[in-house]
């Protein structure tokens, strides 16, 4: 009986747990994208994905337990000017036509403060893995169009360009090694 019992509250624990995730989509109106790189070791140049997708899920309404998911088409790579722009997507830096996404998928969240988080996961850029860590700072509210929860997420960090080997004709006399990135995402609920 204790048996029977004991495998009938695992079941009943399990199905809870599946139940009490939460599956959230980025909002892609009200969310951008952006990566920063200094040029010349004077200037910087902003440039944003205009196609992607993020997905977080949770079970904990802290975020303590989210699992971030990201992609960009690196082909939507855009800095306002379209020679850079189609430099950018050549063999030279994204290699748009080998390497056509880029991707993070989150390994891990550690508090940091109120709201705060060091979101750690890998990063998949030009053919290349590695883990990274990424400050990111989240907050809740309620949409009052459509009375559902919504979480913001700001997440930013910089990344070594030649950890990735991207970019690897051009140094750092030309264009710098470490890349920041920002990105703000809305995300709704979708269950």
């Amino acid at each position: 009986m204790k048996k029977i019992f004991s495998v009938a509250a695992v079941a009943l624990f399990m199905q809870t747990a599946v139940f009490a995730q939460t599956t959230y989509k980025v909002d892609k109106a009200h969310s951008r994208v952006t990566f920063t790189i200094t040029h010349l070791a004077v200037s910087d140049v902003d440039g944003v994905f205009k196609d992607f997708d993020a997905t977080m899920v949770a079970e904990k309404a802290d975020l303590t337990d989210a699992k971030v998911n990201f992609t960009a088409n690196t082909a939507s790579v855009n800095t306002d000017n379209d020679k850079r722009d189609g430099h950018l997507k050549s063999e030279d830096f994204f290699d748009a036509a080998k390497y056509p996404t880029l991707a993070f998928v989150s390994t891990g969240i550690k508090p940091a403060g109120a709201g705060k988080f060091k979101l750690a996961g890998n990063l998949t850029l030009h053919g290349v893995t590695k883990p990274v860590v990424f400050d990111m700072l989240a907050r809740t509210g309620v949409n009052p169009m459509s009375k559902q929860p919504v979480t913001g997420l700001k997440v930013t960090g910089t990344i070594k360009r030649s950890d990735f080997g991207f970019g690897s004709k051009y140094g750092s006399p030309m264009l710098s090694d470490e890349v920041t990135i920002a990105a703000n995402g809305e995300f709704a609920k979708t269950n």
